[in-house]
């Protein structure tokens, strides 16, 4: 099993020290950072498990910290504990309110720290249910986002993003080749989203080859443009020389028969509330299913919106 990886940030030298000796003490690899923009690049860089942050830093405070973090569709779902001097509750309040998960109040016992890092890393891994292979959330938090959107009562669409093609890939190739496929794909919707969604979008990972974006209605036509102009780009690095002159590989059909699939494409479709209304997750994830199976017997790669009205 991998050390879960906990990022330490504090000016007192002294507090990072008792940090350090005890959470290793527990098995975590430590990091340690000494002012707010410190730990911000450590964090673009270096996949952790939990952020430990005091209130007062150099450069920027914990609550600062905190508030760009919740704001990166990267690392939103990472958990963060905030420390605050003995008795100033307006930190607490504004650590809680930038988004930290707990805190806790220096001086501090080794022994409750640790209670509270074990209690808030089990929280997360259950709330988050994130996918193995690329940590993005799985189907809970997938449900909970859907149904959240659909109880604001805003204009949503849910984009069911499914790659074709890719059992024969996996079967020419190999898992190992699979994963990678996988965790690109996780990638270039993550860089799509950044590029053309907004800060409130929402990327999850269903399993296997199947994903769901959720944003706005004015967001969808750019964001799937973009999703499958980077998809396409990658396809042809995927394959032997050989077979990307041919344009196929020869593999066994879901029927177990031996013919020529094409390579790899992807698939979206688009579900909106925009003209019609949507009352519950479930009719989300039906009228999903139904369009993505429409798209994924197009040619290449192709997004479908559902435009049938109430």
């Amino acid at each position: 099993m991998l050390m879960e990886k906990i990022l330490i940030v504090d000016d007192d030298l002294d507090i990072l020290d008792v940090l350090k000796i005890t959470l290793e003490a527990e098995g975590y690899k430590v990091i340690e950072a000494h002012d707010g923009q410190e730990a911000l690049d450590i964090i673009k860089k270096t996949k952790l498990d939990l952020l430990i942050t005091d209130f007062k830093m150099p450069r920027l405070c914990g609550d600062e910290v905190c508030r760009i973090l919740k704001e990166d569709i990267l690392v939103q779902h990472m958990p963060i504990i905030m420390l605050t001097g003995k008795g100033e509750i307006s930190d607490k309040i504004y650590g809680i309110n930038a988004g930290a998960d707990d805190y806790m109040v220096k001086p501090f016992e080794p022994k409750e720290l640790v209670a509270r890092v074990k209690m808030v890393l089990r929280r997360t891994a259950r709330d988050l249910d994130a996918n193995p292979l690329t940590r993005l959330p799985g189907n809970v938090s997938i449900l909970n986002e859907i149904q959240k959107r659909i109880d604001e009562g805003k204009l949503f669409s849910v984009c069911y993003i499914d790659l074709d093609k890719f059992k024969a890939f996996n079967d020419q190739y190999g898992f190992e080749k699979g994963d990678e496929v996988i965790k690109n794909s996780a990638r270039i919707l993550i860089s799509s989203v950044q590029e053309k969604g907004t800060t409130k979008d929402f990327i999850g990972h269903v399993g296997g080859d199947d994903f769901v974006v959720v944003t706005v209605p004015e967001k969808v036509d750019g964001l799937c443009e973009n999703i499958i102009s980077k998809f396409d780009l990658m396809v042809p690095d995927l394959y032997n020389k050989e077979d990307k002159e041919k344009g196929y590989v020869v593999a066994k059909d879901r029927k177990g028969k031996r013919k020529k699939i094409p390579l790899i494409s992807i698939s979206i479709a688009v579900i909106s509330n925009e003209k019609k209304k949507i009352t519950h997750v479930a009719e989300v994830g039906e009228t999903g299913a139904d369009l993505k199976q429409y798209a994924k017997q197009l040619k290449g790669s192709n997004y479908v919106k559902e435009r049938r009205k109430t």
